[in-house]
């Protein structure tokens, strides 16, 4: 088989266009001897001659117009592949799979891709949903390539295999049931509720939140019950079983919630992305990244 050689197919595609050696050697910045040693060259390559005489100049053979019309598919994908990768350097094409938690997804992920359908289509996001600390571990794994968590589940500042980027302060309200007596109280504080009821997960992260918040404010929450989703506790907030802390990127509206602003201080829970070190300087990284803080944002 030939060993096709690029550069020696341009010249005599050059040659074809402009018609003598010693115009095709000013068109490519060569000498007319480097542009006659690389067809002749290329002729004993492909074992056809590709040049005939013609007076003072030389005339392509029908092989040389055969070659060229194959070669001519050939230089249609590389323009093709040099558009592709260009965009790709400049992040308008590129698949970045995320790992984000739950509610993460539909409030920050979610509107991070429908801005990207419209700034860069061709960067393709794939999403994973995968709790806390579960989403560093497909981040290490090299399974995705940037995750989000909570900064209390995701890697310290000085983890050196990830850079981290901060979102958000995720502000934690209160729900209560309607007609519970605090409902309507101005300036409600964490602590007129120590005496309540609270509906929290046994153990996690959303444990943890909700215990550091009520012992910043001065008591230890009474679990009344357990539960992990927000579909499970919003069902027994309304159903007055108790009340718990919920972050407004997970409040959903409930007929029988009153959802109440907490005064200051005003517990918050921060969320984080994370990509491999150095993973950020890629262009549709990069591109995602700026689409989630600006959800963030939002």
């Amino acid at each position: 088989m030939v060993e096709w050689d690029i550069r020696k197919l341009q010249i005599l595609r050059t040659l074809r266009e402009r018609g003598t050696v010693t115009a095709t050697a000013e068109a490519l910045r060569m000498t007319p001897s480097a542009v006659s040693q690389q067809l002749t060259n290329l002729a004993k390559q492909v074992g056809v001659p590709l040049l005939e005489a013609q007076g003072r100049r030389v005339r392509l053979t029908d092989a040389a117009r055969l070659v060229l019309r194959h070669a001519e598919a050939v230089f249609e994908q590389l323009e093709r592949a040099d558009a592709e990768l260009a965009a790709y350097r400049h992040g308008e094409v590129g698949e970045v799979r995320v790992a984000a938690f739950s509610t993460a997804v539909p409030a920050l992920v979610v509107p991070a891709v429908r801005a990207l359908r419209e700034t860069s289509p061709g960067v393709v996001v794939r999403v994973r949903e995968a709790e806390a600390g579960e989403a560093y571990e497909v981040l290490a794994a090299g399974e995705a390539d940037l995750a989000l968590s909570l900064a209390a589940q995701a890697p310290t500042v000085g983890d050196a295999r990830f850079t981290r980027v901060e979102l958000l302060a995720d502000p934690l309200d209160v729900a209560l049931p309607t007609g519970h007596e605090l409902a309507d109280v101005e300036g409600l504080r964490l602590a007129d509720l120590a005496g309540e009821d609270w509906i929290f997960g046994g153990s996690g992260p959303w444990s943890d939140i909700t215990r550091g918040a009520c012992e910043a404010a001065g008591f230890t929450p009474r679990q009344g019950h357990a539960a992990a989703g927000w579909t499970a506790i919003l069902a027994m907030v309304e159903a007055g079983m108790g009340v718990a802390l919920v972050p407004r990127m997970a409040a959903v509206a409930r007929g029988g919630v009153v959802m109440r602003e907490v005064a200051e201080p005003r517990p918050v829970r921060h969320v984080v992305a994370a990509v491999r070190r150095g993973s950020e300087a890629g262009p549709a990284v990069g591109r995602v990244l700026g689409a989630l803080r600006e959800a963030a944002r939002g």
